[in-house]
């Protein structure tokens, strides 16, 4: 077995979650990182328009990664539970079926990626000057989802086993060659914005690559061929797994390309403004990913294990320091975060004050809302793992309208800066029903 799983069905709740998250949220760090130093390069190296370009492609990739992260997080369910239970052989059948689906939606992604990017984008009314970039970033990206499935869901069957150092380490490895790859195929090579996304898909490769090296020496996950045969039934029980949190994302980033939609209506200097804020968006809930990633293997486990009343304790603990964490994280970026965005924007200096008052208004605002988020995360992820992904698609789907309601209608009345609350009321109403379906999802199995 892996030296690094670690059993979350015996030991403090507390300290399981949050040894567990910490590797994972220094994994994110990186990730950010390297997603930071790509708006970094792009806006100073290639001006105002291409970092406008990477906004407006900015939810369609969105999209994309959020449909693999759900199908693949939601394979993982299944894989926390059958190891929570001690079911090796069992757990061996899921990687493969996992696999063999996973490569599946792969490609039919890649393919209707390639056939939808310019027409979407041609829809969402992206400005003509940055069309191009857009679209080339699109194309490239997409070209990679066979390696951004592979790497995520070689993450989740380590993190499914209470593995979170090995994916924090491949991320650090990948981050340090993305960094060096942005530098030298856009400041070197000036291969432009197309650079950027090639950097980025090769670091994925590398993530990947060093995960599954540590999967090969997993005894518990030695496959065979006849685990990568469909078992009756199985590959079915994984899609109303996956399939609910896949398209859970899909309805979201359909909220926010609204959002791209009526941004763009803005002009170039909005764009870019709104886009330097973004790219900050993972760094402000770098630390609720890594607890929601957290609490889907520990439900996930306890359940299998049958010891739901460590459910609830876990969820305490989880809610509690979620919610420091992300008052800390909300100050620091509004101390720290004009000289953050500084490192982003560059162009004449009234092109500049314009971009700059436009990005730090929008991060304060996320910033001062920040615990709201944090409850959404720790509380979806923890009905995720307890095997319901049906109200969490709900809660996506709240998000959706609550997201896409405000962003039409709020700029009518406050004007375009109004666009800055849809995220706010998004959260908002997916945590309304979260709560709620927390207490319902945990009595329900408490009763059997």
């Amino acid at each position: 077995m892996a030296t690094h799983t670690k059993n979350m069905t015996q030991g403090r709740p507390l300290s399981l979650i949050v040894t567990f998250a910490l590797p994972l949220m220094v994994g994110n760090v990186f990730q950010q990182l390297y997603t930071v130093v790509d708006t970094m390069v792009v806006g100073k190296a290639l001006g105002v328009d291409a970092l406008a370009a990477l906004g407006a492609a900015d939810w369609m990739n969105w999209m994309m990664l959020g449909v693999i992260q759900g199908l693949t997080q939601g394979f993982s369910i299944l894989m926390a539970q059958r190891f929570g239970a001690g079911l090796k052989e069992e757990l061996r059948t899921v990687v493969g079926n996992s696999a063999v689906l996973s490569l599946l939606s792969a490609l039919a992604l890649l393919l209707a990626g390639q056939l939808l990017a310019r027409p979407v984008l041609v829809l969402l009314q992206t400005p003509p000057e940055i069309l191009d970039a857009a679209l080339l970033y699109l194309r490239i990206m997409y070209l990679g989802i066979p390696i951004v499935m592979a790497y995520n869901l070689l993450a989740c069957i380590l993190r499914s086993m209470g593995d979170s150092r090995t994916p924090l380490q491949a991320m650090a490895v990948a981050s340090f060659v993305n960094i060096g790859l942005d530098l030298l195929f856009v400041l070197v090579f000036r291969l432009g914005i197309g650079g950027a996304a090639a950097a980025t898909l090769i670091a994925q490769l590398v993530s990947g690559l060093y995960c599954l090296y540590y999967i090969r020496k997993t005894e518990s996950l030695v496959l065979s061929a006849q685990d990568f045969r469909f078992r009756k039934g199985l590959p079915l029980q994984l899609l109303l797994l996956g399939t609910p949190m896949a398209f859970q994302n899909a309805i979201i980033s359909v909220g926010g390309m609204i959002v791209q939609f009526v941004v763009n209506g803005s002009g170039v200097i909005f764009i870019a403004g709104f886009t330097a804020t973004n790219k900050l968006y993972g760094v402000l809930e770098v630390a609720a990913t890594s607890y929601g990633y957290s609490m889907i293997t520990y439900a996930g486990q306890n359940l299998g294990a049958g010891k739901t009343d460590r459910i609830r304790k876990g969820m305490r603990s989880a809610v509690a320091v979620s919610l420091v964490t992300s008052v800390l994280i909300a100050a620091f970026m509004l101390l720290a975060g004009r000289l953050i965005l500084g490192c982003f924007i560059s162009g004449t200096p009234e092109e500049y004050q314009q971009t700059f008052g436009i990005a730090y208004y929008y991060l304060a605002v996320m910033s001062l809302c920040l615990p709201i988020l944090y409850i959404l995360h720790v509380t979806r992820s923890a009905i995720q793992g307890m095997g319901n992904t049906l109200l969490p698609m709900a809660s996506g789907i709240a998000e959706f309208v609550m997201r896409a309601a405000t962003a039409i209608f709020l700029p009518m009345v406050i004007g375009e800066t109004g666009i800055f609350y849809a995220e706010i009321m998004a959260w908002t109403g997916a945590v309304l029903i979260l709560v709620i379906s927390y207490f319902i999802v945990i009595r329900k199995i408490e009763a059997k």
